[in-house]
């Protein structure tokens, strides 16, 4: 098992990444550009949508702007683009996620990650990613996790040009309070931090002074 804290001191750019344990789920972002610095988390309604902290300095909200949670019936939902819509709307994980793909942004063609947590303590993680020209579609579905372990996935293994994207299954680490995780974080990099232990929502925004 990889201790998360250490893994992520240790890698400055790991993009995107979904962390899902037996009594909670965090989801993070970071960026390379000042479009995606300019960034934070807002609640809203059912979930949490990424909003620009200085909206004169947003230069393209594609790919950038959307709700990374949403809370349906029956399950929780977190990604880092605008498939979380795209599950709501088909109310069923794998097929909605069949009908999507990677992010355009080439050379990078950023994968899109995605996690559901249901109400029995069961979850799901997926990745979509560029391989050969084609959209690569990967499903992991565990029946739970035990306490103080979690199941990480990310957008990339680390900085590069192109962006090197996330590779095998997602791994198996201990699993930090969400202090620990924000403070592990690049402190260049990292943008928003959710947070939801049992049901109990945080958010921390580096632009807001988290």
């Amino acid at each position: 098992m990889t201790d998360l804290i250490r893994f992520l001191q240790e890698t400055s750019y790991p993009g995107r990444g979904i962390v899902v344990g037996k009594d909670r789920v965090y989801y993070f972002i970071m960026g390379r550009s000042e479009n995606s610095r300019n960034r934070i988390f807002e609640l809203t309604d059912d979930g949490i949508r990424t909003k620009a902290f200085d909206e004169s300095r947003m230069s393209d909200p594609s790919l950038i702007i959307y709700h990374p949670v949403r809370k349906i019936p029956g399950a929780l939902i977190v990604t880092n683009g605008d498939q979380t819509d795209t599950i709501r709307d088909f109310g069923d994980f794998r097929k909605a996620l069949m009908t999507r793909e990677y992010e355009p942004d080439c050379p990078n063609f950023t994968p899109r990650i995605s996690a559901a947590l249901y109400e029995n303590g069961s979850f799901e993680l997926s990745i979509l990613k560029h391989k050969d020209g084609k959209c690569l579609r990967e499903f992991f579905c565990y029946e739970g996790c035990e306490e103080g372990k979690g199941y990480f996935i990310s957008t990339y293994q680390g900085d590069g040009n192109p962006l090197p994207s996330f590779a095998g299954e997602p791994m198996e680490v201990t699993m930090p309070e969400p202090e620990e995780l924000w403070g592990a974080l690049n402190k260049d990099n990292k943008v928003s931090l959710y947070t939801n232990i049992k049901g109990e929502i945080r958010l921390f925004n580096k632009h807001l002074g988290d």
